[in-house]
């Protein structure tokens, strides 16, 4: 499954064992920005961006986070939409 280069990750998550792979595939698929709206979203902000930086080995490895934990979800499509607009695709949603 490719991703959008603008994601949005619904919190809080069922499972999150399954968010190790999930930031594996942003960073394969190339997504740019990571936005997680919900309850919860800023601790899992934390987390995925420690599994992004990971021991610091890939310097390759860069995905940009935001939290949204108070925000309406139409506020956040919006946000990122206009997120490095020139870029070609739409913005996927993504429940874990």
């Amino acid at each position: 499954m490719t991703l959008s280069a603008r994601t949005i990750l619904h919190a809080p998550i069922s499972d999150e064992t399954a968010l190790g792979d999930f930031v594996e595939r942003c960073l394969r698929h190339g997504v740019s920005l990571v936005a997680i709206v919900g309850p919860d979203s800023e601790r899992l902000e934390e987390l995925v961006n420690d599994l992004v930086v990971g021991d610091g080995s890939d310097p390759e490895g860069f995905l940009c986070t935001t939290s949204h934990p108070n925000e309406p979800l139409d506020e956040v499509v919006n946000f990122a939409r206009a997120w490095e607009a020139e870029r070609a695709g739409g913005v996927e949603e993504v429940r874990l």
